[in-house]
């Protein structure tokens, strides 16, 4: 059996992140026993300077892109049929606005500590794109962090401090620093990068080849 750590670089405000985790999940399916697949999420924000409140999404992406707000309405199309191809169904006309997400990636780094990190990333995913909810509202996270489980006293007082606020930062710089500028990233075993919300064959297929370099005897 493979072992494969895989950083899976993202942002819950992404959509194509979405998309690649549930790709990758079905390609992880595929590869059964033969892959051992050790997932670890990393948090980059899409728009760090985004206040409170958020922006309209066309809006935003109209300005941020430079692409008419008709372009910027087939994109969001593309998007639902990407994500129906992989079982991730959005209901874009609930997500009407961006949000900031730091927040919510201090929760996922407390998460992962608490062997809860996979299952707060799919549940903020569709809090976001299929219930237009806020994940910046601390009610939001809040509640999400106790559908998956873990402690509500504690996830509070994780919200209401600056916990983890050194670490999320430490980890957005390293990326950044060492040319990740877009999600989502997959960087495997740390010798291994693959972008994008790629299809599940094309994951399924990667991660054999990873394996099997992986493998070898040095």
């Amino acid at each position: 059996m493979a072992q494969l750590k895989i950083d899976f670089i993202s942002d819950v405000s992404c959509p194509w992140c979405a998309i690649a985790l549930s790709a990758l999940e079905r390609a992880l399916e595929n590869v059964g026993p033969a892959i051992e697949a050790d997932l670890r999420f990393q948090p980059f924000e899409l728009n760090p300077d985004m206040g409170k409140g958020g922006e309209e999404v066309i809006e935003h992406l109209t300005r941020k892109y430079g692409s008419p707000p008709e372009q910027m309405v087939r994109a969001q199309e593309s998007i639902r049929e990407r994500g129906s191809e992989v079982g991730f169904e959005f209901d874009l006309e609930k997500r009407t606005r961006i949000y900031n997400t730091f927040d919510a990636h201090r929760l996922l780094h407390w998460a992962g500590m608490e062997g809860k990190q996979r299952a707060l990333e799919h549940a903020l995913f569709e809090a976001y794109f299929r219930e237009g909810r806020d994940p910046s509202d601390h009610g939001v996270l809040l509640d999400l962090a106790v559908r998956v489980g873990l402690d509500a006293g504690r996830a509070r007082q994780v919200l209401e401090s600056n916990e983890y606020t050194n670490e999320v930062r430490t980890r957005e710089r390293f990326y950044r620093e060492n040319g990740i500028d877009a999600v989502p990233t997959l960087v495997i075993n740390d010798r291994y990068l693959v972008q994008g919300g790629q299809p599940v064959q094309v994951f399924e297929q990667l991660l054999r080849r990873f394996a099997a370099e992986e493998s070898k005897p040095n």
